[in-house]
């Protein structure tokens, strides 16, 4: 069913109740995962115009998907990486669309109607902008599992 899953890492606390839920259902179908984290900072939005260096933040950013990407293939999976830049709904629909993916995975913050208005919803804007399927996995409360569903 699902051969090609994008996950949509934060670098944060969300990817630890992500992550166990995508590695089971990849294991179980046999899909290979693609880790895309999407930068955001002054730097990242403006890095190609700006002709900029990385940032601390965008090296941390990529040190990250390739120490969980390696994580992830010691328990058998098949996964690739991506950092973007710039804004993480439209390179999130960019990249799934581009890779092929045929499901997209993200954590939830569960904001409600003033979080969502002040801060977005990657989700909702992701969602409206996509024909792919969505899983998405609530961030809120503390992992169950193994961070890689050991």
């Amino acid at each position: 069913m699902y051969q090609k899953i994008l996950v949509a890492l934060e670098n944060g606390e969300a990817d630890k109740r992500l992550l166990p839920h995508i590695s089971a259902l990849a294991k179980q179908v046999g899909a290979e995962l693609l880790l895309l984290h999407v930068a955001d900072g002054f730097a990242a939005r403006n890095f190609e115009q700006l002709k900029l260096a990385e940032s601390d933040e965008i090296k941390a950013d990529r040190e990250y998907l390739e120490v969980t990407a390696a994580q992830l293939r010691t328990t058998g999976l098949a996964v690739s990486l991506l950092l973007a830049m710039g804004n993480p709904p439209n390179e999130i629909v960019r990249v799934a669309g581009e890779s092929h993916c045929d499901l997209i995975a993200l954590a939830s913050h569960g904001h409600k109607l003033i979080g969502d208005l002040v801060y977005g919803s990657t989700i909702d804007k992701v969602r409206h902008n996509s024909a792919i399927p969505l899983l998405v996995v609530s961030a809120v409360g503390s992992a169950t599992k193994a961070p890689f569903g050991g």
